[in-house]
């Protein structure tokens, strides 16, 4: 008998979170931070990456307050921006702001000689407050982040820091794992990451936010 696969997205979805759940088993998270983990999943087909998700401890909690409250997202690549449901954010009075082909970011970061990714992340602290700042690609985005909040006392409401690569890429959700201010954070440990699991991981919080407020 030939394959007959569901049609329906809900039921796809559905019949996707339930084997994610089975072939998972037993885990370590929360209620709270499972359906994030879940998503990521769903996102990569990736238990091992799942796995290795991070939580601080009031990580879901200041997402969902952060997207109730309006608070921006501040993606480090386009591909991040791309992929979040805006018009969800919306909703709240939120957006996606990227920041890393601005002009002024292209010109400033070829006069230091450093990446547009460091000079975007400087932008953003300036141009933002208490925002959720959501790093799928760039490393050294997440260690520019890292330095201004511990030596210029930036305040995000959550950083999500899972950039992947070979370069800096596990020392960089290291220093965010070790971060000395308390500023609540979602990261993986390793290489693995990428700009699906920052898009995964904002677009569960925004689901979150949404259900707490029909609450």
């Amino acid at each position: 008998m030939a394959y007959k696969p569901p049609t329906q997205p809900q039921e796809i979805e559905d019949k996707s979170f339930a084997i994610i759940a089975e072939e998972l088993g037993p885990h370590p998270f929360t209620p709270e931070q499972f359906p994030v983990v879940q998503r990521v999943i769903h996102a990569t087909a990736d238990f091992e990456l799942g796995r290795s998700l991070v939580f601080h401890p009031r990580a879901i909690e200041a997402g969902i307050k952060a997207i109730l409250s309006g608070k921006p997202v501040i993606a480090d690549v386009q591909m991040v921006q791309a992929g979040i449901s805006k018009a969800r954010l919306a909703r709240f009075g939120s957006d996606v702001r990227v920041y890393i082909a601005d002009p002024d970011v292209v010109e400033e970061a070829r006069r230091l000689g450093t990446t547009r990714a460091i000079v975007a992340m400087r932008k953003a602290a300036r141009e933002t407050d208490g925002a959720i700042f959501a790093i799928g690609n760039a490393p050294t985005a997440l260690l520019e982040l890292i330095r201004l909040i511990e030596e210029v006392g930036v305040r995000p409401s959550l950083v999500i820091g899972v950039p992947v690569g070979f370069v800096s890429a596990a020392e960089s959700k290291e220093a965010l794992r070790n971060l000395k201010a308390d500023v609540p954070y979602i990261t993986n440990i390793g290489r693995k990451g990428g700009s699906p699991v920052a898009v995964a991981i904002v677009n569960a919080l925004s689901l979150m936010a949404e259900a707490a407020e029909r609450v």
